[in-house]
């Protein structure tokens, strides 16, 4: 049965989870107080605000990332931690939707997000955990076949790095009987995310960049010189980058209506013995399964197990988080029924009805970036980047996402989250028959 879970994070501000609790750098910035200028302010220190910051004083701009509670406090701190290539659409239904020119440019992007990564640890020396190779497992050759399809599509737009797997040759990756088959992606990998953007915040500091937290923002004036206010401070700037995502609450409501806050559950088991945990996973590659509403899991640096999977859609939690992820970890682990939970946690992600991420102005100055639908990890990344490049004069890469329709949720703040539902019980049965 289950262990006490940690209720409390010893890491102030974060939520109780097994990556505040073994972060790296706990250090609490402080908070904006005062008028301050920049020619940069960006709203949010996850992912795409800290890849934008970081973007930007390599390129020489002065910045400012205000954040209302610590950096990596939403999705960035609390994700599985996987490095899964790609967009939450893939590229022919892209193709399909926008046509074939904007699913070969953002094709071209498509490894990107996992190269900013991986180069950025490289360069700033970041201790992550970074391992590189992920399995995709495949409950029936129906999705057998659509890996196979999905690679095929891939390989046309660069990727390399795919290989298929047949039941025989699951066990070198999972030793789990579930699967019938998959795919590797050695371009995929794993990561401890907080650790990541904490070591990516500190890249933006030692360049003259200013991070501060516990700042949440009551206001964005627009103008010529626009300023962000929060309950202390101000920056005025020439710029803004709004990169909120699942946490920007009723801030701006002309682009927060067009995206749902989705959680997701992760939780954690006490450290494993070395020949457990390499026996469950030996190649050390995350894992993540073909259903719609998807199971995740891989090793930690300390031979925990970090499974995560279950959806909230709203952003609400299950009363028993444990109780909806230890069942499934148990179906593929069964050995493991013994085993104590150290700690489970949610988080939320922005979904767009389209699953595609929103990119857009508010302003000729003012930018945004949300709604990366459950492929944050890298995406979040390559699109920090890409406002970085905006601002520097470079639109032709944000122009390209910015052009991609979105839409508000059917049925509105009232409606919007039981159609969703709905649908994705649908999914959920063509999973469980097959088809």
């Amino acid at each position: 049965m289950n262990a006490k879970l940690s209720s409390a994070s010893t890491n102030p501000g974060h939520a109780a989870s097994w990556y505040a609790a073994s972060a790296r750098d706990q250090r609490i910035r402080p908070m904006l107080e005062g008028e301050i200028e920049a020619d940069v302010c960006i709203i949010g220190a996850g992912f795409t605000g800290i890849s934008a910051a970081l973007e930007l004083v390599e390129r020489g701009y002065s910045v400012a990332v205000v954040e209302a509670v610590r950096i990596g406090f939403g999705a960035s701190g609390r994700n599985g931690g996987q490095i899964v290539n790609g967009y939450s659409r893939d590229l022919e239904t892209i193709a399909g939707r926008y046509g074939r020119d904007k699913a070969v440019k953002l094709g071209a992007m498509s490894l990107e997000g996992g190269e900013i990564i991986r180069g950025r640890v490289a360069k700033y020396a970041i201790d992550c955990g970074l391992v590189h190779g992920g399995f995709f497992a495949a409950f029936t050759p129906k999705q057998v076949r659509e890996m196979e399809t999905h690679k095929a599509h891939w390989e046309k737009h660069g990727h390399g790095g795919l290989e298929m797997v047949s039941k025989a040759d699951i066990g070198t990756y999972v030793k789990a009987d579930r699967y019938v088959g998959g795919m590797i992606d050695k371009l995929g990998g794993h990561i401890h995310p907080l650790d990541l953007v904490l070591g990516e915040a500190a890249a933006v500091e030692s360049q003259g960049g200013r991070i501060f937290e516990n700042s949440r923002v009551e206001s964005v004036s627009m103008g010529a010189n626009p300023v962000v206010r929060t309950e202390r401070g101000a920056v005025k700037a020439k710029y803004v980058l709004v990169c909120g995502n699942a946490y920007l609450g009723k801030l701006l409501p002309q682009i927060g209506d067009r995206m749902m806050p989705v959680s997701s559950q992760v939780m954690a088991t006490e450290p494993l013995s070395k020949e457990l945990i390499e026996d469950l996973l030996p190649a050390n590659y995350c894992v993540e399964d073909a259903n719609y509403v998807l199971d995740y899991y891989r090793r930690t640096a300390d031979n925990r197990l970090l499974y995560g999977g279950g959806i909230g859609y709203g952003g609400q939690d299950p009363a028993n988080l444990t109780g909806v992820i230890r069942p499934n970890m148990l179906k593929t682990f069964p050995q493991l029924e013994n085993v104590k939970i150290d700690y489970a946690w949610s988080g939320n992600f922005a979904l767009t009805l389209t699953r595609i991420p929103h990119m857009g102005r508010l302003a000729d100055n003012v930018y945004f970036s949300h709604g990366d639908s459950g492929h944050g990890v890298t995406t979040t990344h390559l699109l920090g980047k890409i406002l970085g490049e905006v601002v520097a004069g470079h639109a032709e890469r944000f122009d390209i996402w910015s052009s991609l329709p979105n839409y508000p949720f059917p049925g509105g703040k009232t409606f919007r989250v039981p159609l969703t539902m709905l649908g994705a019980w649908w999914y959920g049965m063509r999973d469980k028959l097959g088809i």
